[in-house]
């Protein structure tokens, strides 16, 4: 039952593949999703129609993207860029907490609400940044890079590419377009560095729809002397647009396609 056309919304029920994806951190998931249909909608962040679809079309949708960063003995890093509600940031922090998550969004109301979340939560493996990611070359840089409903892939590799390790992947969630996407896009990828780029489905066994995810590889540290001669830009405000189609706010697969232009 919804409280208002842009206040709090109930909680969906928990899916069988819930349990799945986060084990026994599963209740964790669950006080997350029940965040998100609170103060992630009255704060703007999840649009109120999405709260039905919390965890099949978000949640769910996010965390499946652990697949794609396999298990090591070693802590791994892994930067979100236009973290905006914590997705993936924060699903892929409660599905794995082996991972260190960096969460980098411009916007300080998004940020004090993602730091909120964390406390509420209890994350330890969690750091919030305000900041776009082009002021974060020099100060943070890690194996894995990840994006969801942020911008196309050459203007999303632009922005993130310089805070990979040698050898890291950016992980960018895509929509249906994903893999035409790519193709247009290759040439243009491997200036900039990227050695393999390649889609992955993760949840196939267990989601209705896979997450589609672009993975793009550099092979050596990339150039930043290349990408600060590039116009500046912010990743923030290319997911505002992204996620914002007819005035509301998405963070759904297909938002990811395209940045939209509207106010």
């Amino acid at each position: 039952m919804t409280h208002g056309a842009l206040g709090p919304a109930e909680p969906p029920a928990t899916p069988a593949a819930a349990a799945v994806v986060f084990g026994d951190r599963v209740g964790l998931a669950e006080r997350f999703v029940a965040i998100l249909a609170d103060t992630g909608i009255s704060h703007g962040l999840i649009g109120p129609r999405e709260a039905p679809r919390l965890w099949d079309r978000h949640v769910l949708n996010c965390a499946v993207v652990h697949e794609a960063i396999p298990r090591t003995a070693a802590r791994q890093q892994v930067i979100d860029v236009g973290s905006g509600a914590g997705l993936p940031g924060l699903a892929l922090a409660i599905a794995r907490p082996d991972l260190d998550l960096h969460l980098v969004e411009p916007l300080a109301r998004r940020t004090g609400w993602l730091s909120g979340t964390v406390a509420q939560l209890g994350l330890t493996n969690v750091t919030v940044h305000t900041a776009r990611a082009e002021t974060m070359w020099d100060r943070l840089h890690a194996p894995w890079v990840t994006a969801r409903a942020v911008s196309r892939i050459v203007q999303l590799a632009e922005w993130t590419l310089p805070l990979l390790d040698a050898g890291g992947s950016l992980l960018a969630l895509k929509g249906s377009r994903a893999a035409e996407e790519l193709a247009e896009s290759r040439v243009a990828l491997t200036r900039l560095g990227v050695v393999d780029a390649e889609m992955h489905e993760c949840g196939a066994a267990l989601l209705g729809e896979p997450t589609l995810v672009l993975r793009a590889t550099i092979g050596d540290v990339v150039d930043r002397r290349l990408f600060r001669s590039r116009q500046p830009s912010s990743a923030g405000s290319a997911r505002r647009r992204a996620d914002r189609p007819r005035g509301s706010r998405r963070s759904g697969p297909e938002a990811g396609q395209r940045p939209r232009h509207q106010p």
